[in-house]
């Protein structure tokens, strides 16, 4: 297994672009603020020593701005797979990729870590966590178990206006599987998913579901940068535009059918 810094060198350039995009505007001098003692660093650094416990930071709003952006570029090159899983990732080495400094990208890859797509390795960096068909599966069931009955409940429920609402969404995902890139239907993919859900009012819901699905979308070991093609993607979004014509019509047999393949039929193709 290649070392932190080496494995950022072979990332290559497509999430690169997306990266330096996200760090647009906010050098390394503004990103740069020291983190609180006892904050979990991903590797060892002598630049950025920790501040006495009683010393706090001033909030800094650009920092976190430049924070989030990155994160969204992590997330998109893990899900497009070029955050290859059981490689190792540097914060500095990727700092410079995207012009900014170690800090923004060590906190990014730190919320990563909690969401269990990452884990530490002391010393060096982040390594991508290693997934398998069986975990998809698992991930499929249980997204199942949570949203088909809150489905067949706002069916019986929500009127067909509010779902007419949701079809820009649905035809918003036809759209961005059709651009083949599978960071950006992975993002309509769970907008939509969220959008139908929140209709339910359970807020706890809603985040526990949304959480469900992006660690779905993750790239399995040996899957390749790729994933799904083009024509998966196409087809998998369609069935969002017939789940609603389901849900409009109060079809729950239908609803309860696309929703279970809608699940299960991602795992397959992912495997």
């Amino acid at each position: 297994m290649r070392q932190g810094a080496q494995g950022s060198a072979d990332a290559g350039a497509s999430w690169g672009a997306v990266g330096r995009a996200a760090g647009s505007g906010a050098p390394a001098a503004q990103a740069r603020v020291p983190q609180q003692a006892g904050a979990v660093r991903g590797e060892h650094t002598h630049s950025e020593p920790p501040l006495p416990g009683a010393v706090r930071a001033r909030p800094v709003v650009q920092r976190a701005s430049v924070r989030g952006q990155i994160l969204d570029a992590l997330r998109a090159a893990l899900v497009a797979g070029d955050l290859r899983p059981g490689e190792v990732y540097s914060a500095p080495v990727l700092g410079e990729r995207f012009g900014v400094s170690a800090t923004p990208v060590r906190e990014a890859m730190q919320q990563l870590a909690l969401e269990g797509a990452v884990e530490v390795v002391p010393n060096r960096g982040f390594r991508v966590v290693e997934r398998g068909v069986r975990e998809l599966g698992e991930l499929a069931e249980v997204r199942a178990l949570i949203e088909v009955p809150v489905m067949l409940r706002l069916a019986r429920t929500v009127p067909a206006e509010r779902w007419a609402d949701l079809r820009p969404l649905a035809e918003a995902t036809v759209r961005a599987a059709s651009s083949g890139c599978r960071a950006t239907y992975a993002e309509s993919d769970r907008g939509f998913h969220r959008a139908v859900l929140s209709l339910s009012g359970n807020e706890q819901l809603v985040q526990i579901a949304d959480d469900l699905h992006r660690r779905a979308q993750w790239p399995l070991v040996g899957g390749g940068p790729g994933g799904r093609g083009r024509a998966e993607l196409v087809a998998d979004a369609h069935e969002h535009t017939a789940l609603l014509d389901a849900l409009v019509a109060r079809d729950l047999d239908v609803v309860r059918a696309l929703v279970g393949e809608h699940f299960t039929g991602a795992a397959a193709a992912a495997g």
